[in-house]
């Protein structure tokens, strides 16, 4: 292989919208870009998606002689990338709530199967983070707990699930991004802690997944002082990737950055400097998924860096055979035994049967779980994006208050989401008149006001039932007479099965996976 052949497989890009753009053809041309990653905004049904990822194949096959690694973030839950006419599977925390892994493994097994029978070939999950801070604003439910070594057992069994399904998985983001309370989309988080504190929580699931064979590993974007004292983020720390995950954990598989368009490296390393000092520092694929031109500008870069002594062409040969003999075993695309075994009549029925079992009661009044009555007040926001990793399709009105309204028999008010005093008081005199409120919390630990008007509903003396629909910390502290209900994600299939608990036609079997 040439040096811009070596390179172009070490690179993934993106591009907007649902078709091939012509930039994005440019550089599968130009600097042989041989991976992609897709976002919702690349895809609107199961159809189109299975078009473009043959065209993407045919592409860059013809200009690489090479099958592409066609990768997506589809983790389940807040970050589930397929359209509404695909199956998108509960998330980590969900999962764990059911107490039992196999629920991960036949997550990921659905999962893989349904991606693989679609022309996607790599998913980046399972979460391996440890969600050891209530107020990390980009984890959180994405994570199966903070339990080091229960995050270990469900991120093996979904990361063999994904494997048996037919797709690669990565394992993210090395060494943890579950202790911090900055997103790295938005700002460079740190993580000042030693190597013995890191030992005992982050890397216990990381050394887990390594045990048990996982294909490759997601690196972060965050300082780790104790362990990198240079200002660098573990993305482009030699000593972390090639000393501690290679030497140290003797990790042999794929290293692969995080997007290195996330803030995290853009404003204070700059992304193409960046993607080269991944490159140096052990990363096998480094991402640059938004803006497509960069990827380019990072295969210009590299080369240089190449010439110039600064990449070692021999690291550099050795990363592009690992790509090409795991793109042997998983890119051959979707006409094979297990892409033809996906049913996706049997596949929802199977997630919603999951779901269902994830419903947590995390509390009771001494009294006993609230009755809705015949006419209770349905309160809630509209779904937002509370990370850069969300979706950008969410935003939807309020879909709580409407559809659990339509479910329960009863009426829907409006929330904001930082409900202020004036709006608190219209809603409880709104509820007065209804018999019980049932209000649904969006990142409430963040918002307080939504947490304040559950608060005051109770002062009131109005039966209240409480769900949160993200995180569970949105629960902890509420008064003691509210029945509390963790549902762990804001979709219509989460608020039906929070419903049919409420309507008292289950009984809630989910338990907490983390302390509140």
């Amino acid at each position: 292989m040439t040096r811009k052949e070596q390179i172009g497989q070490r690179l993934v890009t993106g591009f907007p919208g649902t078709e091939l753009t012509d930039d994005y053809k440019r550089m599968v041309r130009d600097h042989k870009i041989a991976n992609v990653t897709l976002f919702r905004e690349n895809i609107e049904s199961c159809a189109q998606l299975r078009r473009i990822c043959g065209e993407i194949q045919s592409l860059v096959r013809e200009e690489t002689g090479h099958a592409a690694f066609i990768t997506i973030d589809q983790e389940g839950g807040v970050v589930s990338r397929l359209p509404s006419d695909g199956v998108n599977v509960p998330g980590a925390m969900a999962v764990a709530a059911t107490k039992d892994p196999e629920n991960a493994y036949r997550a990921g097994l659905l999962t893989g199967r349904q991606l693989r029978s679609l022309g996607v070939n790599f998913d980046f999950a399972p979460v391996a983070d440890v969600n050891i801070n209530p107020a990390n604003p980009v984890i959180g439910a994405r994570s199966y707990g903070d339990d080091p070594r229960e995050v270990g057992r469900y991120v093996c069994r979904m990361f063999q699930g994904l494997s048996d399904g037919g797709v690669l998985s990565s394992a993210k983001h090395f060494p943890g991004h579950g202790d911090t309370d900055v997103d790295s989309h938005l700002a460079l988080p740190k993580v000042d802690k030693s190597r013995d504190e890191l030992e005992k929580a982050e890397l216990v699931p990381f050394r887990m997944a390594i045990k048990a064979g996982v294909p490759a590993i997601m690196t972060t974007h965050i300082l780790f002082p104790q362990i990198e004292p240079e200002y660098l983020p573990a993305t482009m720390s030699r000593r972390i990737l090639t000393g501690l995950l290679r030497g140290e954990l003797g990790y042999d598989g794929l290293i692969v950055s995080d997007c290195m368009e996330m803030q995290a490296i853009r404003d204070y390393f700059g992304t193409v400097k960046g993607a080269v000092a991944a490159l140096g520092a052990g990363v096998d694929m480094v991402l640059i998924t938004h803006s497509t031109l960069l990827s380019g500008e990072a295969a210009v870069e590299a080369e240089k860096a190449l010439m110039e002594g600064r990449l070692d062409p021999d690291e550099m040969e050795r990363s592009a055979g690992r790509i090409l003999a795991l793109k042997e075993k998983w890119a051959d695309g979707p006409s094979d035994a297990k892409a033809a075994a996906f049913d996706r009549d049997e596949a929802r029925a199977e997630s919603l049967a999951m779901l269902q079992k994830t419903i947590t009661e995390v509390s009771r009044p001494r009294t006993g779980a609230a009755s809705c009555g015949e006419r209770p007040l349905c309160i809630g926001c509209s779904s937002f994006r509370s990370s850069l990793v969300g979706n950008v399709d969410d935003g939807r009105d309020n879909l709580f208050g409407i559809l659990m309204a339509e479910l329960l028999g009863g009426d829907h008010a409006d929330m904001t989401v930082e409900p202020d005093g004036e709006r608190i008081a219209r809603l409880v005199a709104e509820a007065a008149d209804h018999t019980a409120a049932v209000v649904g919390l969006c990142e409430g630990r963040r918002y307080e006001g939504q947490r304040r008007l559950v608060k005051a509903l109770a002062d009131a003396r109005i039966p209240v039932i409480a769900v949160s629909l993200r995180s569970p910390y949105d629960l902890a502290g509420l008064p003691e007479t509210v029945w509390a209900l963790a549902a762990y994600e804001y979709s219509p299939d989460s608020i039906r099965a929070a419903a049919k608990v409420i309507k008292k036609e289950t009984v809630p079997t989910g338990r907490l996976p983390v302390r509140l």
